[in-house]
């Protein structure tokens, strides 16, 4: 079972984006969940949303406290929520942001994980340049699919689409374009 936590804001798309991982899972023949954590529920204040991906039947219900990927839509929660807490030693994490994982302080976390699992996405950038709106999930989903390989873009980009249609189904599937190639060109960078 590969377990998934991600992080992010209210009003960012978080369990969006864990339902549509889901959703990509399961239309790649895996079973798969998706489920939210909320706090205070109000826009902007810290959400997680978890999500699993098995070969078998999940039968597990509760929070993912050991998981395998950490993805983070907002990298200001590094500061002050313990994003990192339980991850594997072999585990992958995808954060929001332009700037390299050198320079928003994840230096020592790219030095204990193996090379490739740290990595950063400017998805909240491609939001804005396709959806229009700081809505980075299609965009974490597809750097995160392309940087682990457990999932294909067309499976993201087919949970889009089944969620959504028209203009917005086809943003979403820019945005996850972009990602991707972002996350491609940095493969190609190790």
């Amino acid at each position: 079972m590969f377990q998934v936590r991600l992080h992010g804001r209210g009003g960012q798309g978080v369990v969006t984006a864990a339902e549509m991982l889901s959703l990509a899972a399961f239309m790649e023949g895996h079973f798969a969940q998706a489920f939210p954590s909320f706090g205070s529920e109000r826009t902007g204040a810290p959400v997680v949303a978890f999500a699993r991906i098995s070969d078998h039947s999940i039968r597990l219900h509760e929070p993912i406290e050991e998981p395998d990927a950490v993805l983070i839509q907002d990298r200001t929660l590094i500061e002050t929520v313990d994003v990192f807490g339980g991850l594997s030693r072999s585990g992958f994490v995808l954060v929001n942001s332009a700037a390299a994982p050198e320079e928003i302080g994840l230096g020592e976390l790219v030095s204990k994980l193996p090379k490739g699992h740290v990595r950063t996405v400017p998805a909240t950038d491609l939001a804005l340049k396709y959806i229009g709106r700081p809505l980075p999930g299609a965009a974490m989903l597809a750097g995160f699919a392309a940087m682990t390989g457990l999932l294909k873009l067309e499976s993201i980009n087919a949970a889009y689409g089944q969620k959504y249609s028209g203009k917005v189904a086809q943003a979403n599937a820019n945005v996850a374009a972009g990602a991707w190639s972002h996350m491609l060109s940095l493969k190609d960078g190790d």
